[in-house]
């Protein structure tokens, strides 16, 4: 009994280890890091103090952290959108055609996201190739310059995301009973109402998985929005990133970042739930 329970320990301790170093020792240092202050070379003194968070909770700073989320909620809102039909239909085809897609799907995670971002300055700088499409169509008559704007970022985001959500919605389709869908055109309901009785809520899981795996990363996707977007649009996980490299504050970053993940926090525990919410409540 013993042996058995020491083997059970020792299976267990990878994942243990694993927890403490790479999970709960980096938000602690963090979080004690957020406390401390700047030196006046580099790194930080010891010495506690709030201004970090003071300065966190500036109007500058929570300006920028409400436009990182309305263009994480943009993000998400188009991605659902996009990615709900797409995921839903590609759960009907045959599998020969599931295959197909989902090898369309995964072929740009081999390629660099750097890469594939250079990619789309190609396609929207001046006179790029979407310019000289349009205009040998006759549909524009001088270049849109999306190169630099709040619309090519979301449509970087949208196009670095849409997997996802594809992903979880086309898993909860192939999960479904159809059956029931059947059951309830044979009882008279309609196409729509069949979808949101039956279809929608067999598939809510997806949209929530796939929901949180798009609003929270949308949150962090610096590179996107300094890429496509210049110095125009500016992201609060761009300000971490230039508080660690450029003004060298690693306390103000922790702050930042500290706040950061507890909104992404508040946000899971929120899908958690509905999530629990639309297990208890069943089909209608």
């Amino acid at each position: 009994m013993k042996n058995k329970k020491l083997g059970q320990w020792l299976l267990r301790l990878p994942v243990y280890l694993y927890t403490i170093l790479f999970v709960i020792f980096p938000i602690v240092y963090m979080f004690i890091l957020s406390f401390l202050t700047k030196a006046h070379t580099w790194g930080f003194t010891f010495n506690l103090t709030l201004d970090n968070y003071r300065k966190v909770f500036s109007s500058f700073y929570m300006g920028i952290f409400f436009d990182s989320l309305k263009l994480a909620f943009i993000t998400t809102s188009l991605v659902l959108l996009i990615g709900y039909p797409f995921g839903y239909f590609m759960g009907r085809l045959n599998d020969t055609w599931k295959k197909r897609l989902l090898i369309l799907i995964m072929i740009p995670f081999w390629t660099s996201g750097l890469i594939r971002l250079n990619g789309w300055v190609i396609i929207f700088r001046s006179n790029g190739v979407l310019d000289k499409i349009l205009m040998f169509f006759n549909i524009i008559d001088k270049p849109l310059k999306l190169l630099y704007s709040y619309p090519a970022v979301v449509i970087g985001m949208i196009y670095f995301l849409l997997p996802f959500m594809i992903l979880a919605v086309y898993s909860s389709v192939e999960k479904m009973d159809w059956s029931l869908v059947e059951a309830a055109r044979d009882l008279g309901a309609s196409k729509f109402e069949a979808f949101k009785s039956i279809t929608l809520k067999q598939t809510m899981p997806g949209i929530l998985s796939g929901i949180v795996l798009t609003f929270v990363p949308s949150m962090g996707l610096f590179y996107v929005a300094e890429i496509l977007g210049g110095n125009k649009i500016v992201l609060i996980s761009t300000v971490i990133s230039e508080q660690l490299t450029k003004g060298r504050n690693t306390p103000f970053a922790a702050a930042l970042s500290v706040i950061l993940m507890l909104l992404t926090s508040l946000i899971l525990s929120l899908y958690k739930k509905f999530s629990k919410t639309n297990e208890l409540e069943g089909l209608f």
